[in-house]
């Protein structure tokens, strides 16, 4: 099958096409044709080897996060898909590898595609759509009438957030360029912060959750917006010893995760808030919670350009230089 792949770390021109062997189908295992599959900066990471020492992938290693396609094949104990479904999915952290003709997953990382979407807008949302979920539901538990700011409004993962954080019936604030303040507040924003004029510090106060996709400064200065008891949830930071524990990390690692965050929690503690770190976990069952609300148009997907397959690499670097106006790129494969 053609695929998009590294073969070895570090090396932004090593992203290139090669054939590699179709998937081996496990028992639990769909085969998906993929029809499209979405870059994340997650994928730039990869490429550049900075998870390298708690995610040991084996080189050449297949990038690609999350896609929508067609089932082609399903394995024997498979109960919940059949061959010819439209599904989407973020694939587990081990078995990555959406830039290609066909992928095998696991049926519990699955789910039927929004019945109202393209396949290019489906293969946008499940990477940025499960974190913002895994963030805002799982970990910080949003109540109505919570107030949530959530950085970057008019990016992947916040495009998706304000609206997730919206139809949670939180009161939502973001920060965003003036480009893009109206985009915002058509996505739900309540209060929009023009990070060119003006320090959201100085103007956002008392805020339940925050969720930073910046880390550095920001992260720093959000903990202040927070008031007592509030949480801090952060896809950028540094990892912590809970992030490390999940993976499955020898103590020497947790070790130094804890070291990594030991500031910023140090920083939380001081202002009687919390700091975590996430790394979102591959769900098909978060997936079908989140598609009622899809299909109902309370989250829709933002897409700001669809490569063809062929260009899977000038998607990667149209990311990486920043030119996405807002939302997500798309790689499509038909």
């Amino acid at each position: 099958m053609k695929t998009f792949m590294i073969e070895r770390y570090g090396d932004r021109a090593g992203v290139r096409a090669g054939e590699m062997p179709d998937p081996q189908v496990g028992v639990d295992d769909v085969l998906v044709r993929i029809h499209a599959a979405s870059v994340n900066p997650l994928d730039l990471k990869l490429r550049d080897g900075q998870f390298k020492a708690f995610l040991p992938y084996r080189l050449p290693l297949i990038l690609g996060n999350d896609l929508a396609g067609v089932v082609v094949q399903v394995g024997p104990a498979v109960t919940r898909f059949a061959v010819g479904d439209e599904i989407y999915a973020r694939p587990d952290k081990d078995r990555i590898g959406t830039f290609a003709e066909l992928i095998a997953v696991h049926q519990d990382d699955v789910a039927i595609k929004p019945a109202t979407l393209t396949m290019e807008e489906a293969a946008s949302l499940p990477l940025v759509a499960l974190t913002a979920w895994q963030a805002l539901v799982e970990r910080a538990r949003v109540q109505p009438g919570q107030k949530v700011l959530i950085h970057g409004g008019a990016g992947g993962l916040g495009s998706i957030a304000v609206q997730l954080a919206k139809a949670l019936g939180a009161q939502v604030a973001t920060t965003a360029s003036t480009a893009k303040v109206d985009l915002v507040k058509e996505l739900g924003a309540d209060v929009v912060v023009d990070y060119r004029a003006q320090d959201f510090e100085t103007v956002l106060d008392g805020y339940d959750v925050v969720l930073d996709s910046l880390g550095g400064e920001t992260l720093k200065k959000s903990l202040r917006v927070l008031k007592p008891g509030g949480k801090a949830i952060s896809v950028a930071g540094p990892p912590d010893a809970a992030f490390a524990r999940e993976l499955g990390t020898n103590a020497i690692l947790r070790i130094v995760m804890s070291a990594l965050s030991w500031k910023t929690r140090r920083r939380a503690k001081r202002r009687s808030v919390t700091y975590s770190f996430l790394f979102m976990k591959a769900s098909g069952d978060q997936l079908r919670e989140l598609t009622p609300l899809i299909d109902a148009g309370k989250i829709r997907p933002v897409v700001d350009r669809v490569f063809p397959f062929d260009q899977t690499r000038q998607a990667m670097e149209y990311v990486e230089k920043g030119r996405v106006k807002a939302g997500k790129v798309v790689v499509a494969m038909t």
